[in-house]
């Protein structure tokens, strides 16, 4: 078999709803296991070649802009590729691209921040957005909860938002997290990179005082107490989307995942 030596930078969008996470699991279907098994099928590998991923999303979490490599034999054509992938994905993941990856690339450790959009509605609900949409059943202050989100932006440690996992840390650079109304609540979130449901428990505060039920000071004091706390409540997968990850000029990259290594010390929850 020719060596495995060329990397392939994977943009692609999924629907969650029926995959158990993108982390590959005995006996589930997820995405990464069904992105990585056509590609050892069109390129007839004799197993299923390992990807590294920007964002390990939890079951039922969607993404627009999600980011992967894999490596590859060498003579294998992008082009090709994309056009024989398309023919063997299912209709719930799509390759938006695929391309040679530039010198230095890692879709994990290279990436320089992260951006996910969490949509919910406190009005009558759009049927066609069922999948990607929670339905709230009081009505949200938008104002109150972009206000209490402004206390939780910068470095911190969020262990008080994140699932713990042995040896992993929890601080996080969180540049953006803003709340507004469009045409439902929107909350958008931006970060080096997310712990564990960090995102998922930040919008379950955040509703909390939307909805009155916490002061606007409050999630930053969970924040500060760097404890999980009872009253914060995982906001539901569905509602939740990884829309874009930002990676620097291609002459930087080697140089992001070589101190993005360095300053975590671990692999990264993304």
């Amino acid at each position: 078999m020719t060596t495995l030596a060329r990397r392939i930078r994977l943009d692609l969008a999924y629907d969650g709803t029926d995959f158990s996470g993108w982390a590959c699991q005995p006996g589930r279907r997820t995405v990464e296991e069904t992105v990585a098994g056509a590609i050892a099928t069109v390129l007839r590998l004799p197993q299923s070649p390992r990807l590294t991923v920007a964002g390990r999303t939890d079951a039922g979490v969607h993404a627009a802009g999600q980011v992967a490599h894999v490596d590859v034999p060498m003579d294998t054509d992008p082009t090709d590729l994309s056009r024989r992938l398309a023919g063997v994905l299912p209709a719930d993941v799509v390759l938006r691209s695929v391309s040679i990856a530039p010198s230095g690339f890692d879709a994990r450790f290279a990436a320089v921040r992260r951006r996910y959009r969490y949509r919910v509605t406190d009005a009558p609900p759009d049927p066609l957005r069922r999948r990607d949409t929670l339905v709230w059943s009081r009505p949200l202050d938008v104002d109150a909860m972009h206000a209490a989100a402004q206390g939780l932006v910068g470095e911190h440690d969020f262990a008080a938002y994140c699932r713990a996992r042995e040896g992993g840390t929890t601080v996080r650079t969180l540049h953006v997290l803003t709340v507004e109304r469009a045409d439902v609540v929107v909350v958008d979130a931006a970060a080096d990179a997310f712990c564990h449901n960090q995102v998922r428990s930040m919008v379950g505060a955040l509703l909390a005082v939307g909805e009155a039920r916490r002061p606007v000071d409050w999630p930053r004091s969970v924040l500060d107490a760097r404890i999980r706390d009872s009253g914060v409540t995982v906001a539901p997968p569905h509602g939740l989307t990884l829309v874009s990850v930002d990676y620097p000029p291609d002459d930087q990259l080697a140089m992001r995942a070589v101190t993005t290594r360095a300053r975590r010390g671990r692999i990264l929850d993304g």
